[in-house]
Order: structure tokens, then sequence, then C-alpha cells
């Protein structure tokens, strides 16, 4: 973008194209080494013609930028379809919904990222569309800088280890009050926690346990072994989705699946 406008300033000061004359950048730097006033005296007579040369180049550039990312996009999803991705989910892993069910959704969340607001209620409408022909697996990427998604995490798991159905009430009922968690974490926690009527002493015990706190490490490396290093991240049956895309955007990947003979529902 700078060259272009370079030569748009000398072809307006010497009142021709760039010609074969000044065809390189060496040219160009002996041109307005000699001559700097050049630059100054073209932007002050063209104000205009410059502010659109900027504009265009940089609409120009931002168009060539973005086909690079849907093609660059395109061959990252063509390899995903060819060789999936493929998370580990153990005998004591949480499952939302039947676990034979062929839609296989993992989901890297961090409970106090915004976005992962919105893949909650994208998933939420998964979940109602698909009904008992998806599961769903909520697995932990807790970012540094959101203080309590650590601590919200564990609770998680160490509810789960009492019982899955609670850990998705606790799991959803953070998603439903995050002006809530914002204004006061530990009291809306602690309420939340104390409607799940969970045996406390054993939570207490399990909050800080080596298995809470393994579990919420193997998801994080796992999550950037995929490459995965914000939240939401997810992956679909082996294909990774990373940002809080909307429901059609799984349903695409979904009919593709379908498509290529890899899923039946």
């Amino acid at each position: 973008m700078i060259r272009l406008l370079i030569c748009f300033v000398v072809a307006t000061a010497i009142g021709t194209g760039c010609s074969s004359k000044f065809n390189s950048k060496e040219d160009i730097a002996a041109l307005l080494n000699e001559n700097p006033e050049i630059i100054s005296e073209v932007i002050e007579k063209n104000p205009e013609k410059i502010m659109l040369a900027i504009r265009n180049a940089a609409k120009t550039e931002r168009k060539i930028r973005e086909k690079i990312r849907v093609e660059e996009e395109k061959k990252k999803l063509e390899q995903a379809y060819l060789n999936p991705l493929q998370p580990e989910i153990k005998e004591d892993t949480l499952i939302r919904g039947d676990k034979k069910a062929p839609i296989i959704l993992v989901v890297y969340c961090d409970f106090e990222c915004p976005y992962c607001q919105r893949a909650f209620n994208t998933v939420t409408e998964l979940r109602k569309k698909y009904e008992n022909k998806i599961q769903v697996i909520y697995k932990h990427l807790p970012l540094s800088f959101h203080k309590n998604a650590m601590l919200i995490a564990k609770y998680y798991e160490a509810i789960g280890m009492q019982s899955a159905e609670m850990a998705f009430k606790f799991h959803d009922s953070v998603y439903n009050g995050t002006a809530k968690l914002k204004q006061n974490a530990d009291s809306f926690l602690q309420d939340i926690i104390k409607s799940l009527n969970l045996d406390m002493d054993k939570l207490k015990r399990d909050l800080d346990s080596e298995k809470v706190k393994m579990k919420i490490k193997v998801d994080i490396s796992e999550a950037k072994k995929f490459k995965i290093n914000g939240t939401p991240g997810f992956i679909l049956n082996g294909i990774p989705v990373k940002g809080a895309y909307p429901v059609d955007h799984f349903e695409g990947i979904i009919k593709e699946l379908i498509k290529r003979g890899k899923l039946k529902i």
C-alpha cells in the first residue's frame, strides 16, 4: 500500500505514470531522497486524491487478506475432514446427553469468557435441535486474566464427582447469571451450590483434590495440542471450530460429515 501511494505521489509530481524509470524501490528511494519536498507538495496540492488512494489501497489489501484467510481456512477444514481430531473421553468424563449419540460435541470453555456465553446459547440450541442425537462434553480452558475461571472449573468437576446432573445444572446456572457473577462472584457461586443439595464436606475435599486439578490440567493440555488457545473452542466429530460461531456453522459441518459418509443421524 505504501509503495502504491509513493508511486502515486511520484507520478503526480512528474506528471506521468509509474514508468520503467522508477520500477524499483531503489529508484523511488533515490528520487525522494534527492527531492524530499515532493511528498509534502503533492499531498498539499492533492489531499482528496491522496486520501482516496489510501482508502482504495487499504480496501484492496483487506480484500486480498480476507481471500487468503478464507482459502487457508478451507484448506485447514479439508485436512480436518481427512484427519479428524480425537479428544480424549474417559469412563469418568461427564457427558451430557446419550453416550451413544452420533454427534459428539466437545466444548473448551472459560466460565468468565463473554464469548463462551454465546457458545452456551449455541450449544443449547444444538441440543434442542438434535435432542438424543447429540452428546456434549464440557472441557476447561480457564484463561489467566479471568480471576474466577479456574475456581468455577474446579467447582464443576468437584460437583460432577457427586452428580453429573448437578454439575450440568451448576454449568447452566453460571452462564445464565453472568451479570451476577460479575457483581459478586463468591456470593453468586455459593447461592448456586446451596441450591444443589450437595454433600458440602465432600465438595470441599474434592474441590482442591489432585483428581480435579489433574482433570483441568489435562483439558488445558489437550486444547493446546489442538491449537485452541482461546475460548470458546469446539471439536465437532473431530472437526475443530475456534470461536463463537452461530448454530448454522455447526449445522453446516454436520451436513458435510453426513455427505461424506462420516456421520449417520
